[in-house]
């Protein structure tokens, strides 16, 4: 009646168990195409501004779009691994496009609307009430060229994850 559970026993339990970050591409590829895709805003940004902003890795706005990236990649992952079909595919892909329509509709706006507010401030005399508020900031958005090349990034790192010689595919 009484069992004895030797260490060699509990020791092939644990490694039994499937690990959940490892196994998990649709995850690891979401944060791996956002953290690329903040750290090729050093370099976009150095091309276009020929100066180095490190603030661009922590910030949002700019080239790529890391919110496409990180849904596009989440939703090609959920695609390849559970297929088409699968609802938790879909669920995804809605809320890519969701993420992806307000990065460059709602938040690019609000943003060029920031821009322009500042601008009015700025002119205003300094006696004036708001002339010492801070500025807002202006870089909230993306055009519709760093949300196409946010969902490159997304799907490159999706296809490299989940393909056979990838990383854990």
């Amino acid at each position: 009646m009484n069992e004895v559970i030797t260490a060699a026993d509990s020791f092939r339990s644990l490694s039994s168990r499937p690990s959940m970050l490892p196994s998990n591409v649709p995850l690891l590829s979401a944060f791996l195409a956002f953290a690329l895709a903040q750290f090729l805003k050093l370099f976009t940004t150095w091309f276009k501004e020929k100066r180095w902003d490190s603030r661009m890795m922590l910030g949002s706005g700019g080239m790529p779009s890391s919110h496409s990236a990180t849904v596009s990649a989440l939703a090609v992952a959920i695609g390849l691994q559970e297929g088409a079909g699968a609802p938790t595919f879909a669920i995804a892909l809605v809320l890519a496009c969701v993420v992806m329509y307000d990065a460059s509709g709602v938040r690019l706006h609000a943003g060029r609307q920031a821009e322009l507010l500042n601008q009015i401030v700025c002119e205003l005399p300094p006696e004036h009430p708001v002339s010492n508020i801070r500025p807002l900031r202006d870089s909230l958005g993306h055009t519709p060229l760093q949300v196409a090349a946010g969902a490159g990034l997304g799907c490159f790192v999706a296809f490299l994850m989940s393909s056979p010689r990838g990383l854990y595919g």
